[in-house]
C-alpha cells in the first residue's frame, strides 16, 4: 500500500471519530447550556435522563480520536498537547465536573443540592464548547512553531478575536443541536416549550456561521484554496447550505427527527470543510506556513505502524459504530422518569 494513501486514509479516520465526537456529544453539550432554561426541576431531570443512557458513550468517541492521534501522528499529538495545554486541562476539567453534576445531582432532594450542580452542569457543557472552539480557531488560524515542532508561542497568543468568533459558533452549534435532540426526545408541554427555543437557536447559529464564514474567507483565504484548485469540493458548501435550511422546514413540520438528522449532517460539512480547507496541515505554522507547518505527511508514524493501525481501525471503528446504533436503538423514543432515572 502506498505511504502516502495509508496516510490520507489514517487522517481520515480521525476525523470521521471527530465528527462522530462532535454529532453525539455536541447534543450533551447543548442540552447542558440549554438546562438551566428550565425552572422547574421535573422538567430539569427530564432533559438530564434525555441524555443520561448514552452521554458517557459519547465520550468514547474523544478518547478514541485522541488514541488515533497519538498513535497515528505523535509529532502532531505531542504539538498539540504543548501549545494547547491550558485549554485541554480546561476542557478535561469541563468533562469531569460535567460526569459529577450528572452523577450527583438527584442524589438528594435538597432545591440547594440540585441547584448547585444543575448550575455546575450547566457552566461544564459551556467551557467544554468554548474549549473546543478555541482550538478549533487556532488551528486555522495558525500558532507559532520552531524547526524542531515545538511551540514557541505564549499563552496569550491563542486568544485573539478570531477564536473568541470560532469558539462562539462552536456554542451556537453545539446549542442548536441540543434544541432539537431534546424537543426529539421529549413530548406534552415541556416538548411544546422547548420548541419554542429551536427557531432562537438556528437565528443565532446562522448568524455566528455567516460572521464566522466571512472572517475566515478574509483573513485566512488559504482554508478555500483547495475549493478554488478543486471545484468538485464546493459541494460540500452546498449539501451544508441545503442541511441548514432544512432543519426550520423539519421543524414547522413537525419531524423533529428529521430536523436532528439535518444538524447532524450540518456537523459532518463543517467538519469536512475544516479538513478540507486544511489539507495537508493539522498544524498550521503562522510564522512560515510553507515550512514548518505540520502535516499528515512530516508528522506521521512508520509506514508498518499505519498499517497496523489501520488493520485495527477496520476492526474497531465499526464495532464503536455498532455499539452505538445498539445503544440508541435500545434507549429511542420519548423520556420517561423512573424510580431509577437521574
Amino acid at each position: 500500500m502506498n505511504l502516502e494513501n495509508i496516510e490520507f486514509i489514517w487522517c481520515s479516520a480521525f476525523f470521521i471519530l471527530l465528527a462522530g465526537y462532535a454529532i453525539l456529544d455536541g447534543f450533551d453539550l447543548g442540552v447542558g447550556m440549554l438546562h438551566l432554561f428550565s425552572k422547574k426541576d421535573h422538567e430539569r431531570r427530564i432533559m438530564l435522563n434525555a441524555i443520561g443512557p448514552v452521554w458517557d458513550g459519547n465520550e468514547v468517541w474523544l478518547v478514541t480520536a485522541g488514541g488515533a492521534l497519538f498513535a497515528g501522528f505523535p509529532d502532531i499529538y505531542a504539538t498539540l498537547c504543548s501549545a494547547f495545554y491550558e485549554p485541554i486541562m480546561v476542557l478535561l476539567s469541563g468533562l469531569i465536573f460535567r460526569a459529577a453534576a450528572i452523577e450527583f445531582r438527584s442524589k438528594q432532594p435538597m432545591a440547594w443540592w440540585r441547584w448547585m450542580w444543575d448550575v455546575l452542569f450547566s457552566l461544564a457543557s459551556l467551557i467544554i464548547a468554548l474549549s473546543l472552539g478555541i482550538v478549533l480557531g487556532n488551528l486555522i488560524r495558525g500558532i507559532e512553531i520552531n524547526e524542531h515542532k515545538e511551540f514557541v508561542g505564549s499563552l496569550s497568543s491563542l486568544f485573539n478575536p478570531y477564536t473568541y468568533l470560532v469558539s462562539i459558533l462552536t456554542v451556537a452549534l453545539f446549542w442548536m443541536h441540543g434544541a432539537i435532540y431534546i424537543v426529539m426526545k421529549t413530548e406534552g408541554e415541556l416538548h411544546d416549550k422547548l420548541r419554542k427555543w429551536v427557531n432562537p437557536a438556528i437565528i443565532f447559529f446562522i448568524m455566528c456561521y455567516a460572521l464566522t464564514t466571512m472572517a475566515t474567507l478574509i483573513y485566512f483565504p488559504h482554508m478555500s484554496q483547495i475549493i478554488q484548485d478543486r471545484p468538485i469540493l464546493f459541494l460540500i458548501g452546498v449539501v451544508d447550505m441545503f442541511a441548514i435550511a432544512n432543519i426550520p422546514r423539519e421543524i414547522n413540520r413537525g419531524k423533529d427527527w428529521l430536523a436532528f438528522v439535518s444538524s447532524c449532517v450540518n456537523i459532518v460539512c463543517l467538519m469536512a470543510l475544516f479538513a478540507v480547507g486544511s489539507y495537508p496541515n493539522v498544524v498550521r505554522a503562522i510564522n512560515d506556513p510553507d515550512h514548518l507547518s505540520l502535516t499528515i505527511y512530516n508528522s506521521a508514524s512508520s509506514h508498518t505502524t499505519l498499517q497496523i493501525l489501520l488493520l485495527i481501525a477496520i476492526i474497531g471503528i465499526p464495532l464503536v459504530i455498532a455499539y452505538t446504533f445498539a445503544v440508541y436503538w435500545i434507549f429511542k423514543g420519548k423520556v420517561k422518569l423512573e424510580a431509577t432515572s437521574y
